[in-house]
């Protein structure tokens, strides 16, 4: 594969993670920007706060949609595993930093996730289910968001220590690179989140935010 393919196949997945799914329906449902509503995020918790549970689900699905099909795109056109890591990284980006929406979007967890369950399924199944054992504990979206974050890619490496590479998708250490990538960016963007948390500040699981303040 060329270079300029190889280069295609990267800003093609970061365009496609730019599309803002979150904004364009809740602009389509509700005619306001969900970046101006709740807690400012152009998410899917977000778009469900700003106008309803269908919403949230539709923008959920397509979020994670993109992700996995950057990842599945680049392997169907032969990518070389470093530029099959490199688009699902991009992907992410995209979500986070989306170039049609003047670089402002959401905190990539959802794009990530398809990315990753594209490039190591097992891997993900088993960081989706720190996610769930860490908003059982904590009621906290966000803990459980960052946990499952850097989970994932040690528990790709615990995966490919064992052995059991194939089943988690390969990719070897590019999958991995990726992986601890996508894991800094969440972190990185719920550090907000974290401040919140520690000042005992951050909305848990079925206490309401209001509407209209839309936090950074």
């Amino acid at each position: 594969m060329s270079a300029g393919v190889a280069a295609a196949i990267v800003a093609g997945s970061y365009l496609l993670g730019s599309i803002s799914w979150s904004y364009l329906i809740v602009r389509a449902v509700r005619g306001r920007d969900v970046r101006t509503i709740g807690s400012g995020n152009a998410g899917a918790t977000n778009a469900m706060r700003a106008a309803g549970k269908g919403a949230g689900v539709a923008v959920l699905l397509l979020d994670a949609a993109k992700g996995a099909a950057a990842v599945v795109a680049a392997r169907t056109l032969g990518a070389a595993p470093a530029i099959v890591g490199a688009a699902a990284v991009a992907v992410a980006l995209g979500h986070v930093y989306p170039v049609f929406f003047g670089f402002r979007g959401g905190k990539g967890v959802a794009t990530s996730a398809g990315a990753m369950a594209a490039l190591a399924p097992l891997p993900l199944v088993l960081s989706l289910a720190v996610f769930a054992l860490v908003v059982a504990w904590t009621r906290t979206v966000s803990l459980g968001s960052v946990a499952a974050g850097l989970a994932f890619p040690l528990l790709l490496a615990l995966c490919q220590r064992l052995g059991w590479g194939r089943l988690a998708g390969g990719g070897g250490r590019w999958a991995l690179a990726a992986g601890a990538a996508v894991g800094l960016l969440i972190l990185l963007k719920h550090s907000a989140n974290l401040a919140r948390v520690r000042a005992g500040t951050e909305p848990r699981v079925g206490e309401p935010r209001p509407v209209k303040d839309a936090r950074p």
